[in-house]
């Protein structure tokens, strides 16, 4: 997902991300990817596929990491609508949609009601990126200079194969040093590594 001149795009197939072709325009403020290990509902249904779009006062486009155990329940208490969306992820979306508004205190109230592990990101109309972390650990690499940042559940899943950081470096010609912050959160804790 991406954000441009106001208007926020969403990009998705059902495929491994590794065959995922696509072209941002220089322009877009924020971009917004996912990559989807699949623990409910199919992949090859590419409405189950994140990043997800909703509407809440402006439109927004959310991914999620991790597993809700109360989604079904959430989507009764709330009176939820019914979706051809079998994800457990996608009840954020219908809460945020529900709360009307995107910031701070609705992605609080959203993320009080969620049980389960989670952490996920949601970008905006305007170009705002969230991450909202729950209780899963996190691992964030920024690179200032470019206001670049990655993310994901662990150190280890950004330095595999997939998220060579090498390759991310070679692509955004970013420099690993100086300019290079990592911050990890485990076990709620937070560190800086400069």
């Amino acid at each position: 997902a991406y954000c441009m001149n106001g208007h926020l795009s969403v990009y998705k197939r059902p495929l491994p991300a590794h065959w995922m072709r696509f072209r941002i325009p220089e322009q877009a403020a924020a971009v917004m990817g996912h990559t989807r290990m699949t623990t409910q509902g199919s992949e090859y249904r590419n409405y189950n596929n994140h990043p997800f779009s909703g509407k809440a006062g402006q439109p927004f486009a959310l991914a999620h990491n991790g597993v809700l155990t109360n989604d079904g329940l959430l989507r009764r208490q709330e009176k939820l609508p019914v979706s051809k969306i079998e994800t457990d992820s996608f009840i954020i979306v219908q809460l945020l949609e529900q709360a009307g508004s995107i910031g701070f205190q609705t992605l609080r109230t959203a993320s009080e009601q969620l049980a389960g592990s989670f952490t996920y990101t949601v970008l905006d109309g305007d170009g705002r990126l969230y991450i909202v972390r729950g209780n899963n650990p996190f691992c964030l690499y920024h690179w200032p200079e470019q206001g670049l940042y990655l993310y994901a559940s662990t150190q280890a899943v950004l330095d595999a194969a997939v998220f060579k950081i090498p390759e991310v470096c070679r692509i955004f010609r970013l420099k690993k040093g100086k300019s290079f912050d990592c911050l990890r959160m485990e076990a709620g804790r937070a560190k800086l590594f400069l």
